[in-house]
């Protein structure tokens, strides 16, 4: 760490050097081409200080991270400086001190735009939205610092999170920690599908794999009421025994696809190919909320909702899409009924997840919007499901992150891949898989 420090403050130096000796190079010319080379050589240092980082994206992060460091350091430096030469210069030499003052901004320049760029091409957690206010306020005196140490800071907890989660799976490596006896299934839940491109559950399947998983998905179409889905699903779970001789699987699924699961264990005769089923934040007992849209919404709105979805997944793969049927069995008085008929399996585990979404702007569209409207009819909740309607089975986990920043219903699956503070939720999958491990399945 004083290692760290030392190169970082040594190169800062060097900078406000390079950025504010005009004068020098005025009186000895010859400078000014290692100057440049040294220029070079502290723009480019900052990637080989990403020790223990593996990954080029992760590197380069780092690297537009501590430049970035550097130009606020640099920055200050060069100010003091440029003041002190005001008072030295002024009023006789005023074209050498305007001249400083370009190269001090030309040098600063460069090293803000290699920080920047760099930050820009490889940070997950600046979001769209960082990047576009980032843009929009660069002009913008006061506010352009502002944004600036918003995004060092962004970014630097970033790369400290994920070098401590590359090291932390270096030093498990062996242990296999994620290792089931049967593989895990994935099932996801409404309006959704298991894409390749833009996987559903986020960055969890390649933190389970790192730690020795094997990972399926249940690849049901987006949105079919239940019963429909839980066939797609049990097909696909005959399938995936037969191809690769397991014996059973671990299901863990996502919302609706909890339902899926249950409707698929005990109708369609998949019981025996199933060794435990988690659900994380299913309504198990339904959304009031739904009730309440589907009897107060114009029918001619919800016709036109449904028609314009169906026509949107059909042309994305689905076959019959059914967005009516799937909103249907998710009220609470269809789920009343759904659990009178359904109830668990002898011989599979079973146990559930729910999360906590502390307040409407946590959650990111639509969630940020449907938290308040849930809240009236189901209480605390995860911006869509109440937090009465997630347990189920022999165990329950409740997930309530430190802080007032909470858990929603997507970031229980990685969708927005962000880091939550006092929230790990690829470690939470390795914790909940490893566990399973323990047990036997």
């Amino acid at each position: 760490m004083i290692k760290k420090k030392f190169l970082f403050f040594t190169l800062a130096l060097a900078l406000s050097v390079i950025g504010n000796s005009y004068l020098l190079y005025l009186f000895v010319p010859w400078l000014i081409a290692p100057a440049l080379l040294m220029l070079l050589v502290c723009n480019l240092i900052p990637s080989f200080c990403g020790e223990g980082i593996y990954k080029a994206r992760l590197r380069l992060c780092s690297h537009g991270n501590i430049t970035l460091r550097l130009f606020v350091v640099y920055t200050l430096a060069s100010l003091v400086v440029n003041i002190v030469f005001a008072f030295i210069l002024l009023p006789l030499r005023w074209i050498d001190l305007l001249i400083g003052l370009g190269v001090c901004i030309g040098v600063g320049s460069v090293v803000f735009w290699n920080g920047i760029i760099s930050v820009y091409l490889s940070s997950t957690q600046l979001g769209i939205k960082h990047r576009v206010i980032g843009a929009l306020l660069g002009l913008v005196p006061v506010l352009n610092l502002i944004m600036l140490f918003k995004i060092i800071k962004i970014t630097g907890r970033e790369v400290c999170f994920e070098a401590d989660k590359i090291r932390l799976n270096s030093a498990r490596r062996e242990d296999k920690v994620c290792e089931t006896k049967y593989p895990i299934l994935l099932v996801h839940g409404v309006f959704f599908r298991d894409y390749k491109l833009l996987n559903y559950w986020g960055r969890i399947p390649s933190e389970l794999k790192k730690n020795g998983a094997t990972v399926f998905y249940g690849k049901q179409q987006s949105a079919l009421p239940v019963k429909k889905s839980a066939s797609e699903l049990s097909w696909e779970i005959r399938k995936i025994i037969e191809r690769e001789n397991c014996g059973k699987v671990n299901i863990i699924a996502h919302s609706k696809g909890g339902l899926d699961s249950r409707y698929a264990i005990q109708n369609y005769g998949i019981g025996e190919y199933v060794a435990s089923l988690t659900t994380v934040n299913t309504p198990h007992r339904g959304c009031k909320f739904a009730d309440y849209l589907l009897e107060k919404a114009p029918k001619k709105l919800v016709a036109s909702v449904s028609k314009k979805y169906n026509g949107i997944f059909r042309a994305l793969g689905d076959d019959s899409p059914d967005f009516l049927g799937a909103v249907s069995d998710l009220t609470s008085k269809r789920c009343t009924e759904f659990n009178k008929e359904v109830t668990d399996t002898k011989g599979v585990y079973c146990q559930s997840v729910g999360s906590i979404q502390k307040k409407a702007r946590s959650g990111q569209f639509p969630l940020n919007l449907t938290y308040r409207l849930v809240n009236i009819f189901d209480g605390e909740n995860d911006g869509l499901v109440g937090e009465e309607s997630f347990p189920w089975g022999e165990r329950y986990i409740i997930n309530r992150a430190k802080g007032s920043r909470g858990i929603s219903h997507a970031d229980m699956i990685d969708l927005n891949r962000e880091d939550i503070p006092g929230f790990d939720v690829r470690e939470f999958y390795v914790q909940l898989v490893s566990d399973l491990k323990n047990r036997g399945f």
